[in-house]
């Protein structure tokens, strides 16, 4: 039980990676805040949660508003008393544009969802944590901000900004005993995945083709899971990692050498 007392607020937990790190998380003795704007996916983790013996609170919330981070935060203080772990995970991406293409109402809010809910999330959170005496904060990059690839432009605009406000922040925070790390995923085998590609493409071929060129690319020859998330978090979250902070770690497969 890696994790056992400890209190962790995990957003966009109502799918995908959240998803399963919360569940990993509740395994490990955690006691879990599953934060999603989509509250129908959120309260289905909570009570997959409480169906396997943990303890779970669920709360809608728009990451992009401050009054939303600050509802998330304040019920998880009233429900656990305490956040140690706060994971950042909460995201969006995006089909692939020429920059001409790129419309700048959706710059505006891939910045919003992928950086300025990290910053409204550590502006609450870190003070608590500092009263706390410490805590742990892990921010969900992506490898594209190490590799950036030709027709993402927004999106590896943010999560480049991710692995630098988490740099920035880590350095702030380290003498309160807060660590604060990142984690760059490569593209994860899940729903988000395939609505990415196939809003990128016209037709079901071309899907298929886009999908098999991007596994090529992986050095390792498949997608990231879920899982392969959670576990790295897991780990970032744990007293195992008590000397990580500003540390960025690749869950990519080698794509990102």
């Amino acid at each position: 039980m890696r994790l056992q007392g400890k209190v962790a607020l995990i957003t966009g937990s109502g799918s995908g990676i959240g998803k399963a790190t919360s569940l990993l998380f509740a395994q490990h003795g955690a006691k879990i805040c599953v934060a999603d704007i989509n509250l129908k996916g959120a309260e289905e983790t909570a009570s997959e949660i409480r169906a396997k013996g943990g303890e779970a609170i669920c709360v809608e919330a728009d990451v992009t508003n401050a009054e939303h981070i600050q509802r998330m935060i304040h019920e998880t203080i009233n429900k656990f008393q305490k956040i140690d772990i706060l994971f950042n995970n909460a995201g969006m991406s995006s089909p692939l544009f020429p920059i001409e293409e790129l419309d700048e109402a959706h710059w505006d809010k891939i910045m919003a969802v992928n950086v300025k809910s990290i910053f409204l999330a550590c502006k609450y959170a870190v003070p608590i944590m500092k009263k706390q005496g410490g805590g742990v904060i892990i921010n969900t990059g992506s490898i594209i901000a190490v590799r950036p690839r030709p027709r993402q432009s927004a999106y590896l605009a943010s999560k480049a900004a991710v692995v630098n406000l988490t740099k920035g922040i880590a350095l702030e925070v380290a003498p309160y005993r807060i660590r604060v790390n990142c984690i760059n995923p490569v593209a994860a085998e899940t729903p988000l995945l395939e609505k990415i590609l196939r809003d990128s493409t016209s037709q079901e071929a071309d899907y298929q083709k886009e999908k098999e060129k991007y596994i090529a690319s992986v050095p390792i020859g498949r997608l990231a899971t879920a899982d392969d998330v959670a576990y790295a978090a897991l780990y970032l979250a744990s007293d195992e990692s008590s000397m990580l902070t500003g540390a960025c770690i690749n869950v990519d497969g080698g794509r990102g050498v």
